[in-house]
């Protein structure tokens, strides 16, 4: 009988310090921030005082009494339908475009691709720059040629200013979730599609009996990301509009940052972060199940 090793050897103590990193980390950056909101969110916490005691639940009826919170969930959810289906259909027709190895296939990936590469906030002050309509040169081309007789104010109404945040994003994220499906597309194998040809399918009945059912894991993962991402939308809107006009693109994030740093109340900060965390695991938690729902079927 051999004897026994001691534990700082054994395969239980390698594991433990392999993993132990990873929870000091996830327990610094993420459990203790969560109680801290936690904490803020049932207390009465000025940005300059700190804890004044508790209030709860004032902090939540506050929230949901503020004039811009339900405008703020109604734009915020407008903003996300509109940019999953653009960008996730935008998306999957470029992956379909560049699926087959052809020559000049590499090139066109990499420039789908590259806008993913730039900071969001960077992007954003690009097209700030551009959506000008005193200097920006979209304006400027216009009405060189003829389009317009005045300068465009691309950010001007609530619905121009949706529609060109949405275009930025699109933009910015139609490679990126392009890679993610283009992934999925490249393992369904090959002898599926031959055998549907060789069975008298059409290019559309593929897309819809083959190519869709196989490719759903990496919808699945496209739409939890897309969603999830457009549900915390900031830098773009705090970028490009600020809220405006007339506060019609304030997003729920932005009205955190406002409670937080314009108000100076990290209570009803915290409140509505607690708000915004449990809407997306409610969130997560239907979208998983509608998805197993569709993979059983």
């Amino acid at each position: 009988m051999h004897p026994r090793a001691p534990f700082w050897r054994s395969r239980t103590a390698q594991g433990l310090g392999y993993a132990a990193p990873t929870a000091v980390f996830v327990a610094v950056f993420f459990l203790w921030p969560l109680l801290l909101v936690g904490q803020m969110s049932l207390n009465d916490w000025p940005l300059l005082a700190g804890d004044q005691g508790g209030n709860a639940p004032e902090n939540f009826t506050d929230v949901t009494d503020s004039p811009l919170f339900w405008p703020a969930v109604r734009f915020t959810l407008l903003y996300t339908g509109i940019v999953t289906v653009a960008l996730l259909g935008l998306a999957l027709l470029l992956a379909l475009l560049v699926q087959e190895s052809r020559p000049g296939t590499g090139f066109y990936r990499t420039v789908y691709f590259l806008p993913g590469a730039l900071g969001l906030a960077s992007a954003s002050l690009l097209f700030w720059g551009l959506y000008s309509p005193t200097t920006g040169p979209l304006s400027r081309t216009l009405e060189r040629l003829g389009l317009v007789d005045d300068p465009v104010s691309f950010l001007g109404s609530p619905t121009s200013a949706l529609l060109s945040t949405v275009f930025l994003v699109v933009w910015k994220f139609a490679g990126f979730y392009m890679l993610i499906l283009l992934v999925g597309l490249q393992r369904i194998p090959h002898e599926v599609y031959e055998a549907a040809r060789m069975d008298g399918a059409s290019r559309g009945q593929i897309f819809r009996r083959i190519t869709l059912p196989l490719l759903k894991p990496s919808l699945a993962l496209s739409l939890l990301l897309c969603v999830t991402g457009s549900l915390l939308a900031f830098d773009q809107f705090f970028v490009l509009t600020k809220g405006g006009p007339d506060n019609s693109t304030v997003t729920v994030v932005q009205l955190i940052y406002r409670e937080a740093f314009q108000r100076l109340n990290l209570g009803t900060a915290a409140a509505l972060s607690i708000l915004v965390l449990a809407a997306l695991l409610l969130l997560n938690a239907l979208q998983f199940r509608g998805l197993r729902r569709v993979d059983e079927s």
